[in-house]
């Protein structure tokens, strides 16, 4: 068995050496970029020959660069003070650490303390007081199940994580039998899944119901670190967590940000497409990052609910706008899933704003509907 991800450690040290050796490329905001965790985006410095792709910006004196680590992964905002709201790099910096720590504490699969987890530990069918914020985000999942018939489906956590692809782990375990498969897919099923407003709270039908946010709670905090920056007087910032984006107003440089989508290659780091975003939400998600082959075949960390397997098409990446990323996050994981044809006509019909990118005997092809095209930056 051959696990790609234990390779990107390796990777890590090689791109660390290229940067070093290459300061006029890579700029010192992309250093702590992390390589060994799937970030969809590279939002940073990328030269395209003739075209700077920027999410760091280049001028704009008294930009906010910031960085840190949330949900296993890591986070990075770019905010430009307005003229009567100067900002300080350590109240901000600790203000977007205690907005990603509560969504931490409500969301988290990682963290056994969670409201999710002790949500997903109870074995009653009873009601289970929560934060209206996790109501909140379960009744935006529960709309894209319904609207894609449970191909998008919060509840597939206990198939995610026979397939090894849960909270901890890496996908490296044997491909599960049958029967494996088929119990886990008994305890799948969003309808099954209950939400109250008042009092906020959550209810399973069936007690051993086991709820995963991770494809539209990324995108949450992306938006909650957004509107605590608007709070500040901020209307000029980008906001990215594990590559889901969330920008505002313009750059440093004083254009549109201009966001990278990768090229979805296993191993190494190149640029696909670059986009323009002055406000809203882009999430990407692919299948380059995380998963394992095993007898020459190739295992997705996207599960099919109906299934209960890797989804099994030629889709590599899809990158969604919406008008937050929580929705862009979902969205995402749902055209995913669907492939690139199915996908592509989901996303055509419903009017979503989508940019796919599959494989071909060749390498790869592209699609992008209007709405997403219009925001297109082609390098030279």
């Amino acid at each position: 068995m051959i696990v790609s991800p234990i390779r990107q450690d390796r990777n890590r040290q090689q791109w660390k050496k290229r940067l070093e050796r290459d300061e006029t490329h890579y700029y010192p905001c992309m250093k702590l970029f992390p390589f060994t965790l799937p970030a969809f985006l590279l939002a940073f410095f990328l030269w395209f020959p003739g075209l700077l792709l920027v999410a760091c910006g280049t001028g704009g004196a008294g930009a906010l660069r910031l960085q840190g680590e949330t949900m296993g992964t890591t986070w990075s905002v770019i905010v430009v003070p307005g003229d009567n709201h100067p900002l300080q790099a350590a109240p901000v910096r600790s203000g977007i650490e205690q907005v990603l720590r509560v969504v931490n504490d409500r969301m988290s699969t990682w963290q056994p303390d969670s409201e999710l987890s002790r949500f997903n530990r109870n074995r009653t069918t009873n009601w289970f007081p929560v934060s209206s914020e996790l109501v909140d985000v379960v009744e935006a999942a529960r709309g894209i199940s319904e609207i894609s018939a449970g191909i998008y489906d919060v509840t597939v956590g206990p198939l995610v994580n026979l397939w090894g692809f849960g909270a901890g782990q890496a996908g490296t375990q044997p491909v599960p039998a049958e029967a494996e498969i088929e119990a886990a897919r008994a305890r799948v099923g969003f309808q099954h899944l209950e939400t109250r407003e008042q009092p906020p709270a959550l209810r399973k039908q069936q007690p051993d119901m086991y709820v995963d946010l991770s494809s539209i709670a990324k995108g949450y905090g992306v938006d909650q670190v957004g509107e605590y920056l608007e709070a500040q007087g901020s209307g000029r910032y980008m906001v990215e967590i594990g590559g889901e984006v969330r920008t505002l107003g313009l750059s440093p440089r004083g254009d549109a940000w201009r966001i990278a989508i990768e090229k979805p290659v296993d191993l190494g780091r190149a640029v696909q497409q670059g986009l323009k975003l002055e406000r809203g939400g882009l999430a990407t998600s692919g299948d380059y990052r995380n998963f394992f082959t095993e007898n020459s075949r190739r295992y997705s960390h996207t599960i099919d609910p109906v299934s209960g397997r890797p989804v099994i098409h030629r889709l590599a990446s899809v990158s969604v706008l919406a008008q937050n990323t929580m929705l862009a996050d979902g969205y995402a994981t749902l055209l995913m899933a669907m492939g690139e044809v199915k996908g592509r006509e989901f996303a055509l019909e419903h009017g979503i704003d989508a940019f796919f990118i599959w494989r071909t005997e060749h390498g790869f092809d592209s699609f992008a509907t209007d709405g997403f095209r219009q925001l297109l930056v082609a390098p030279d």
